[in-house]
């Protein structure tokens, strides 16, 4: 049984979806406000409440202790900090959500890449009584890398500055003008209180100064861009279809998720790496033969012509195709235990194709304290974001992570055992890397690598 309002299945299919992300310092009440925002929200099973309660009881709390709601790790409980990404999943009348509940500790940087990933939205959580610290401007910093296009900075605890205008005026200003340079569109600065439920999803009586929305009205009213189709279309094939029955003797189709725009029968594609043009005969989806599909259906495709297509390939507009290289100029965040270093044989994996690779070179490692660069590092360690030169065997068809999150992205992978390294996004950042230093030829004695 459930404590929130039932909404029939087609209500929730005409509904939009958000997906978010929340980040914060530690003790910044980042778990609170996310517990505050299922509890109010009435998004809690029952069961699930009275276990938190009890929790709480069982500590000498006299009110349920609501970070309990998304601290789903013991390490978790007992030591009050958020250690892994936690997804929750919950609806209103306005719209469907996707969170991620995402670590504030710097050494847990590389799992807030993991949640903000996919995020459309960014809740960073500042403590009133400390303002902007070092941990809020690494999170605006890491936003701005992955282009989330919203950021709302939830200044909590204001029961405990007396709800004081002042004090939150000051907060919001420092943080704005810093994540407006990083090039953050747009952010939206909210007072709160967590605990207290304060512009969480209720307006605060304790704050008439504000005339803002509550964090749920933002979440609820704020434009979400699913509009994949404004971008080229894009579509890797992940499996090639080739019946050969009586019923399909010649059928050859080829099988994928569109990653951007829109796929016309009887468009002029061309196939990469290899460059072979055709024209799209015809897309079935769910079984139906369609004139157009767009991102992100999952689809097959048909081509006029037998020319030769496998898993891993790129199939584009003619007119409009992204780049191919084999010098891979892009931002990672080191999220393996084991360094990343200059020479090093790794795989990358973008879309559906996986091809060998050498770590040319580390440029440089970011500082997310006040975004410098530290010249030629060598290697990146666990949770290090910095610049790196690939070089793979076999040319990719990469757009820049600027233009499309989706085939702008790609993971390096130890080939050894299939541990993921970094997650890359190809392109410029937001600032540029001093570059400095060469990396060193691969072993003469490896030609399978030496490319």
């Amino acid at each position: 049984m459930t404590t929130t309002t039932h909404q029939s299945a087609d209500t929730l299919a005409e509904t939009t979806l958000l997906r978010f992300a929340t980040a914060g310092s530690v003790d910044d009440g980042k778990s609170t406000l996310v517990g505050r925002l299922l509890h109010d929200s009435k998004s809690v099973l029952t069961d699930q409440l009275e276990a938190v309660e009890h929790a709480s009881r069982n500590r000498g709390q006299d009110t349920p202790d609501l970070a309990l709601l998304t601290d789903g790790l013991r390490a978790e409980r007992e030591q009050g900090i958020t250690i892994d990404v936690a997804y929750r999943y919950f609806a209103t009348a306005k719209r469907r959500f996707i969170l991620a509940d995402t670590p504030g500790h710097v050494q847990y940087t590389r799992n807030m890449v993991t949640g903000a990933s996919t995020a459309e939205l960014a809740v960073v959580l500042v403590d009133a009584r400390n303002g902007v610290v070092e941990q809020t401007r690494r999170h605006a910093a890491v936003a701005a890398l992955l282009r989330v296009p919203h950021v709302v900075l939830a200044v909590n605890k204001m029961d405990l500055v007396e709800y004081a205008e002042p004090v939150f005026a000051a907060i919001a200003k420092e943080f704005t003008a810093y994540a407006a340079s990083l090039g953050v569109p747009e952010i939206t600065a909210i007072p709160i209180s967590a605990l207290a439920g304060d512009n969480v999803v209720e307006p605060s009586a304790h704050m008439d100064w504000y005339g803002g929305p509550t964090v749920l009205e933002h979440l609820e009213t704020v434009p979400v861009s699913h509009d994949l189709t404004a971008c080229p279309a894009r579509f890797p094939v992940q499996y090639v279809i080739r019946p050969q029955t009586a019923e399909h003797p010649d059928y050859r189709g080829y099988a994928g998720q569109i990653a951007s725009g829109v796929l016309r029968v009887g468009e002029p594609v061309t196939v990469l790496p290899s460059g072979r043009t055709s024209t799209v005969a015809g897309i079935d989806a769910l079984g139906v033969s369609v004139d157009t599909a767009w991102a992100p259906q999952s689809v097959t495709v048909r081509l006029a012509d037998d020319v030769d297509v496998s898993r891993g390939d790129l199939i584009a507009p003619s007119g409009d195709l992204p780049a191919s290289t084999q010098d891979v100029e892009a931002t990672v965040c080191h999220v393996a235990d084991q360094p990343l270093s200059v020479g090093q044989r790794v795989l990358l994996k973008h879309t559906t194709r996986t091809v060998k690779a050498i770590v040319k070179d580390i440029p440089s490692r970011l500082t997310l304290d006040d975004l410098s660069q530290h010249p030629v590092p060598g290697q990146l360690v666990a949770n290090d974001i910095g610049r790196v030169v690939v070089r793979t065997a076999e040319p990719l068809a990469l757009d820049a992570y600027a233009d499309s999150r989706r085939t702008g992205s790609f993971l390096l992978i130890d080939p050894a055992d299939g541990t993921t390294l970094s997650a890359g996004m190809a392109g410029a950042s937001f600032a540029e890397a001093v570059r400095g230093g060469s990396a060193p030829e691969a072993a003469e004695d490896d030609a399978e690598w030496d490319f």
